[in-house]
């Protein structure tokens, strides 16, 4: 025998898959900006996680972009709860 016991036979587990950290802009540019005004009412279903996915945008300027749809009436609330909001 070798000597060494478990440790020449332990089991090697698998690291599992990471995930790759998201380049999300942090500041809006005129061809986001332009996007956001002219495609995000058309969307039928609209909430910050959306914004963040479709448009590579990072969270807070989702909600800013999500709350100055609404006061220019484009968009309408249909539930807040909690943090969730969730427009159409």
């Amino acid at each position: 025998s070798s000597g060494q016991g478990k440790a020449a036979k332990k089991k090697k587990w698998s690291k599992g898959k990471v995930k790759d950290k998201a380049a999300h802009a942090v500041v809006l540019d005129k061809a986001t900006y332009d996007r956001i005004i002219k495609d995000v009412p058309t969307f039928r279903f609209i909430s910050p996680a959306i914004l963040i996915e479709r448009l590579k945008i990072n969270g807070s300027l989702a909600r800013i972009a999500i709350r100055h749809l609404e006061k220019e009436g484009t968009i309408k609330r249909i539930v807040h709860h909690n943090g969730q909001l969730i427009y159409s």
